[in-house]
């Protein structure tokens, strides 16, 4: 469940509980679209500072303050529900450990468990690379923004460190490390599209620690 704090001061609540409804829409604005998640807003007058959400079912609900007003619901419905889908997407990956695991599966199927980083680990300091390796060090690092990202793409931009542990440059018997698996020209078509869009960075080219 993803919860927050309302730091507003309380102001007048109904009775008892709201009924429940649909998330609302802005005058003029369509509803959601078949097909789109589902989202309940459930007001409450026991409820003074603090939202919250969490999955039911096929439908995410919100739980709010009975008085807030329809433009704070909005807000905070669409903070609640971007919030639980970033938990959501960490616990589908995994921590740290749930990483050198998954490390440990991609060495050996593709690598022949030749590659043996002494750590791997997510980082939020990269926000222009998607991986990173220090070869000298064994470490290797994976960017948060990848979080959320299809499963096969992260394993590429995985991979493609664990190669620089055997290769640092990304000359040609680099290359040919990557060969075995199967999504490595998707996976970079993916990342190279993701970062060509205008609302994100782009992903630098570092010849000796950059995926992609």
């Amino acid at each position: 469940m993803a919860t927050e704090q309302d730091s507003r001061q309380q102001g007048p609540t109904a009775r008892g509980e709201a009924a429940r409804r649909a998330a609302p829409h802005a005058p003029g604005e369509p509803p959601a679209a078949p097909g789109e998640p589902l989202v309940e807003v459930r007001r409450s007058a026991r409820r003074s500072r603090t939202v919250s959400a969490y999955r039911e079912g096929d439908r995410t609900v919100v739980l709010i303050p009975a008085r807030m007003s329809l433009a704070e619901e909005r807000r905070w419905v669409a903070k609640m529900v971007e919030r639980l889908a970033r938990q959501e997407s960490r616990r589908a990956l995994g921590g740290d450990q749930e990483l050198a695991a998954r490390a440990e599966r991609l060495s050996q199927a593709y690598l022949g468990g030749r590659a043996r980083p002494s750590v791997v680990r997510w980082v939020t300091n990269q926000n222009s690379r998607w991986g990173s390796c220090t070869p000298a060090e064994g470490s290797i690092r994976l960017s948060h923004r990848l979080r959320g990202m299809p499963e096969y793409v992260v394993d590429y931009v995985l991979l493609h460190e664990l190669a620089h542990l055997l290769e640092a440059d990304h000359g040609p018997a680099f290359w040919a490390l990557l060969e075995a698996y199967p999504r490595t020209e998707r996976a970079r078509g993916y990342l190279e599209g993701v970062a060509a869009a205008p609302r994100l960075p782009q992903a630098r080219q570092d010849p000796e620690e950059e995926a992609g």
